[in-house]
């Protein structure tokens, strides 16, 4: 099968492009902005908004990623040797996933509205945030609209023959740009916006996901101890005037 040009480069130039981009650029930002490695944090400007948000979009972030490592990491016929028929494994992606993306996309929602209704916030918030917001949701859409128009109220697409294919043959350099050539155009915009996701992480605050603190599970406990008090000195008997 004869591949184009647009194929090979949108398909296999992109994407190693961004790839490249999402290492040196944290190579880059750690040596050059160590103090910038953080969240950038506005809780103490408003906390309402956040106090919803933030946990709905990070846990909905957490189960569209295992959802995507699965999909996408792990082929087929794995599944099925681990007794997972492919009907079942679908509806569960499909109605999983759905949660997922609504959970995410509803805690990304309340994150802008925050930074948008918030004068105090929308002043603290850089051209790095401008890029990063609209990226986001644009990627959440798109994987939501993909998920909503063929799987759930289509006919049905099985992107692992597709789309899943692409994505093991660019991480193992064997890319196979056919393969996603013939995909439905919104899975081809999400895998598109993703990549440049991948290439803006280095410059946003998704840098502080590698900064969790995972050695808090298995450091020493600290013992902490109460300062021993001094007993008060006795009153001295007043002298006799």
């Amino acid at each position: 099968m004869n591949t184009s040009t647009a194929d090979l480069l949108l398909w296999v130039a992109f994407p190693y492009v961004c790839l490249a981009v999402f290492a040196v650029g944290h190579v880059w930002r750690y040596r050059h902005d160590q103090f910038g490695w953080t969240t950038h944090t506005s809780q103490l400007l408003e906390h309402r908004w956040l106090r919803w948000g933030s946990p709905l979009f990070h846990l909905g972030t957490f189960m569209v990623i295992a959802g995507h490592v699965v999909g996408l990491a792990v082929p087929a016929s794995w599944t099925e040797d681990a007794g997972i028929s492919e009907h079942t494994y679908h509806t569960t992606a499909v109605w999983a996933g759905s949660v997922a993306g609504v959970a995410m996309l509803t805690g990304l929602g309340m994150l802008c509205a925050r930074r948008l209704l918030t004068r105090r916030i929308r002043l603290t918030t850089d051209r790095s945030d401008k890029l990063l917001f609209p990226l986001l949701s644009a990627t959440v859409l798109l994987g939501i609209s993909a998920t909503a128009t063929h799987n759930v109220f289509g006919g049905g697409y099985d992107y692992r023959e597709t789309v899943s294919v692409w994505f093991r043959g660019v991480l193992t350099l064997q890319p196979q740009p056919e393969a996603i050539g013939g995909a439905p155009l919104l899975f081809q915009l999400h895998a598109l916006t993703a990549s440049l996701l991948f290439a803006a992480w280095p410059f946003t605050r998704l840098v502080h996901v590698w900064s969790v603190p995972v050695g808090y599970l298995v450091r020493p406990y600290l013992v902490y101890r109460r300062r021993a008090t001094t007993p008060a000195l006795e009153a001295r008997p007043r002298r006799a005037v």
